[in-house]
């Protein structure tokens, strides 16, 4: 009988890491595809994008409604509890083998609890590493405590999984999912992005997305104020913002964003680019600037450079092309000077990406079709 994997998928973000995953799934001839979109995927705000996996090819199983209208703590909070009973119903539905998942939001943690308690394995994607100003980084290891195979980037993720208790039999070590994207897709030409986005690049450009951050001292809206403020200093620079995830105050940096691009002829916001548009738009620009993981994951395999602002990303393996500041005026505008420095722009031909080569997506695939299932829910707490 044919593996059903039910891949939960809440966002542009883990989409776009999952899909070819996704597409190798449904190749094989010993698993069967379910798609759950959840999350972001089903809201206004946030382009719906659960109209991208449907244009890629998928059939989408199921879509659980979560999101409700306040970015609050009690918002969140209400959004996590609609996720929880509407996977629940899903998987009841689905009856699947395997759930897949991916990260640390909470719609995901929401999932992955409801397949606990029906006793479905989970399979888990990036775990073991560390977001310190996020509350994502909780949710993350929670995610791997309620999971039974663990899909992780880098060898010091592996350790942590398995200092989280987990047996090392069950934690595999298959790189970084982003560098899939990467080698996978066939890019846009520059004049094809420009043509998609309706954007002529100026002579300098930077892609910017900042996130909200959860955990830290500053309130996200003070953050971006600095940022904006950094930002608008670059007359002369094509500035390209894609739109923060729904997290604790995401609303107001929507509004702050929209009202900087209404005010600044070299910029533009997108609610979501997609895949195809995001990667070609980071292989045109200069460099990626914000606190999005995909500055410290995707941009090392274009050898672009990468400025990451807060502590959103503190903790996560980085390469040389990362330059890490605080969330200030001043401290931005110097590492925008420090990036496009004739010393740095020569360091990038070296950059070594720590989430490795590529070829994560196949080696899932394959586990998922040959480990045994047999005894795995119940698990035991492996000691060090």
């Amino acid at each position: 009988m044919k593996r059903k994997i039910c891949v939960v998928t809440g966002s542009r973000a883990d989409y776009g890491l999952l899909r070819f995953v996704m597409q190798g799934i449904k190749e094989d001839a010993d698993l069967v595809l379910q798609v759950v979109a959840t999350g972001m995927h089903m809201s206004p705000t946030f382009g719906l994008t659960y109209r991208e996996i449907e244009a890629d090819g998928f059939n989408i199983d199921a879509k659980v409604e979560t999101l409700s209208s306040s970015d609050t703590p009690v918002g969140i909070a209400e959004s996590m509890g609609k996720g929880l009973s509407g996977c629940a119903a899903v998987f009841r539905r689905l009856q699947p083998d395997v759930i897949l998942v991916l990260g640390d939001r909470f719609e995901i943690f929401a999932a992955t609890a409801a397949a606990l308690v029906a006793k479905i394995p989970v399979a888990h994607l990036h775990g073991g590493e560390t977001t310190i100003g996020a509350f994502d980084e909780a949710f993350r290891h929670s995610i791997t405590k309620m999971s039974h195979f663990h899909f992780v980037a880098a060898e010091e993720y592996r350790q942590r999984v398995i200092q989280l208790g987990e047996n090392p039999d069950n934690v595999f070590l298959v790189g970084g999912l982003g560098v899939d994207g990467v080698k996978s897709i066939s890019l846009l030409s520059k004049d094809e992005i420009e043509s998609s986005l309706g954007v002529k690049f100026q002579s300098k450009s930077l892609l910017v997305t900042f996130h909200p951050v959860t955990l830290e001292d500053e309130t996200s809206e003070v953050q971006m104020k600095e940022l904006l403020s950094a930002l608008s200093d670059l007359s002369d620079t094509t500035l390209i913002f894609t739109m923060p995830n729904a997290d604790t105050g995401g609303l107001v940096l929507i509004k702050m964003i929209q009202e900087f691009v209404s005010q600044n002829a070299n910029s533009f916001a997108f609610t979501s680019l997609g895949q195809l548009r995001y990667l070609s738009c980071m292989a045109q620009v200069d460099a990626v600037i914000g606190n999005s993981s995909s500055g410290l994951i995707e941009a090392p395999t274009f050898k672009k450079g990468s400025i990451n602002i807060g502590d959103r990303q503190l903790g996560r393996l980085q390469a040389s092309s990362i330059i890490n500041c605080q969330p200030e005026k001043k401290l931005i505008g110097e590492a925008i000077r420090r990036m496009y420095s004739s010393e740095f722009q020569r360091s990038l031909v070296k950059t070594i990406n720590p989430y490795g080569e590529g070829g994560a997506s196949a080696r899932i695939v394959e586990i998922l079709r040959t480990e045994s299932l047999a005894g795995i829910v119940k698990k035991t707490f492996h000691d060090l």
